[in-house]
């Protein structure tokens, strides 16, 4: 209703849900959610080890993701890379509605677990 006259106005017809816009999803933040299911799907790391990153190309609806890790060793590499690759993409699938063609895995470095009975410091 203007305030003015007291006429309700009509409200204007919406274009065609194809022809309003688009949302686009920054880069950076589908990297991040990336990030964020690669931890979702490691056990805890080790204390001196960076937390997971990840890089991000995005190309409209599709994305192609790369995740760095640093492990604990020893492991199962294969069982670990595998599971932060599957998580990733269902994760970055379900959160931003994008196809993730392709996660890449770098282990960027191996975090050996101390010998029992090692002692810490120097000898």
């Amino acid at each position: 209703m203007s305030a003015e006259t007291g006429v309700v106005r009509p409200r204007p017809a919406l274009a065609p849900p194809g022809e309003r816009g688009a949302l686009r999803i920054a880069d950076r933040v589908v990297a991040k959610i990336a990030a964020q299911a690669a931890r979702e799907a490691l056990p805890p790391p080790p204390a001196d080890a960076a937390a997971p990153h990840a890089t991000v190309v995005c190309h409209g609806d599709t994305a192609r993701i790369q995740v760095h890790l640093e492990l604990a060793y020893p492991c199962d590499i294969g069982a670990h890379s595998a599971a932060v690759r599957r998580h990733v993409a269902q994760r970055v699938s379900t959160l931003v509605e994008m196809e993730v063609t392709e996660v890449v895995v770098r282990i960027e470095r191996l975090h050996p677990a101390p010998a029992p009975g090692a002692v810490h410091g120097r000898a």
